[in-house]
């Protein structure tokens, strides 16, 4: 039996967007920046990408700019703003932020940018009075992730993106997990720039997309053709693009039967470890992504015990999930994430992930909690089962 709960690493292509790329890589394979009837065709399609995209997150068309993906568009978000200012200034981020972010950011400091690491409680969740605090008259940028991608936390967003604009700062967030998982409405929403990724939305990998705000100034990382309204030379991936769209017209047409859905389902995980008294669930069980569980173990004394293993025996069970710490140079480094949610060093080795997607069943929830249940048991020096185990 094959079980894939890794739907926040990746989504598997819809056929319908599949069908799409092959047509366009067929028919519309011009260069859409070319004025004859073969660039022409690129451009329609690439246009009505943009709207489908522009749909999803209740935006205008013209403000959504194609990328490479989450990174890129993190990256564009970044520096097409501190690349603006000749004097470092000030830019606040939360201490759970992906590296897409918090690398660029760490860059920036070591050029002389003050930064701001908001800290987050033991859900990953940031205190909108914390954020009021660190505000200074030369905040230019403030980044905070929307939903986290390795606890499920979500942010309050709206009230954060208040508060920036209030003090007349700019705001952006990464909404890679959360766009076409749950609604995002960007003519009420307070944000100035958002990135979205296609492949966490049943798109194809390659393509993504930065929000910005009509009115917002962004430098562009690349120097070129000045496609994309000069932000992001380069010729458009319209196959990927076309792709993209497809994947977000559905996604927006079926999150109202989906989201009910993908927490039940995430709900029935929970309830079905919760009598492993070793496993201990992180991340906001309130403020949560849909499809999102997420564990760490209660203690850990020895190697065995690290959230890779776990990951490795389920894999080897026929089971796809994820763990949150990773191995450089041989040395298994504990998660930044769980670190900052105040974990020690060890336990911060010990997360799991497992995420769900539109394939998910209730058989798949109930076979993976009695497989991971036989994997710790296995695994553990002490028994793991409380004695109302099912």
């Amino acid at each position: 039996m094959q079980i894939y709960l890794d739907y926040s690493a990746t989504t598997p292509v819809r056929a319908e967007a599949m069908a799409l790329m092959q047509q366009v890589m067929t028919e519309q394979w011009g260069n859409p920046s070319s004025l004859h009837q073969w660039g022409q065709r690129a451009a329609t399609v690439l246009e009505t990408a943009r709207e489908q995209v522009a749909e999803l997150l209740q935006a205008v068309p013209d403000s959504i700019v194609f990328t490479s993906g989450g990174t890129e568009s993190n990256n564009l978000a970044i520096w097409g703003i501190a690349q603006q200012y000749t004097i470092p200034q000030h830019l606040i981020i939360s201490s759970v932020e992906h590296s897409a972010i918090s690398e660029p950011v760490r860059l920036l400091e070591k050029w002389g940018w003050q930064v701001t690491r908001l800290p987050v409680d033991a859900h990953g969740r940031v205190d909108p009075n914390d954020l009021q605090a660190a505000l200074r008259r030369n905040t230019v940028l403030v980044s905070i992730i929307y939903g986290q991608s390795e606890v499920g936390t979500l942010q309050p967003i709206e009230t954060l993106g208040q508060i920036v604009r209030d003090h007349g700062a700019l705001f952006h967030t990464d909404a890679v997990q959360v766009a076409g998982r749950i609604p995002i409405n960007l003519q009420q929403l307070p944000v100035d720039l958002l990135s979205v990724s296609s492949h966490k939305l049943y798109g194809p990998q390659g393509a993504g997309a930065l929000y910005v705000r009509p009115g917002v100034e962004l430098h562009p990382l690349l120097k070129g053709g000045g496609q994309e309204f000069k932000l992001r030379s380069g010729t458009q991936a319209v196959p990927l693009i076309a792709g993209f769209g497809q994947a977000a017209v559905l996604a927006a047409q079926e999150m109202i039967s989906e989201i009910p859905r993908l927490i039940r389902l995430r709900d029935r995980l929970f309830d079905r470890l919760a009598d492993v008294p070793i496993l201990v669930p992180t991340g906001d069980r309130l403020h949560r992504l849909p499809h999102h569980v997420s564990f760490h173990l209660s203690h850990a004394d020895s190697e065995t015990l690290s959230g890779q293993t776990i990951v490795r025996q389920m894999n080897l069970a026929g089971i796809g999930i994820s763990s949150g710490s990773a191995c450089h140079s041989g040395k298994l480094v504990p998660s930044p994430v769980l670190l900052a949610m105040g974990l020690s060093d060890r336990l911060a080795k010990t997360g799991i992930r497992l995420t769900l997607g539109r394939h998910t069943t209730d058989a798949d929830i109930d076979w993976t909690a009695m497989v991971l249940k036989q994997v710790l048991k296995r695994l553990a020096s002490e028994p793991l089962l409380s004695s109302t185990s099912r």
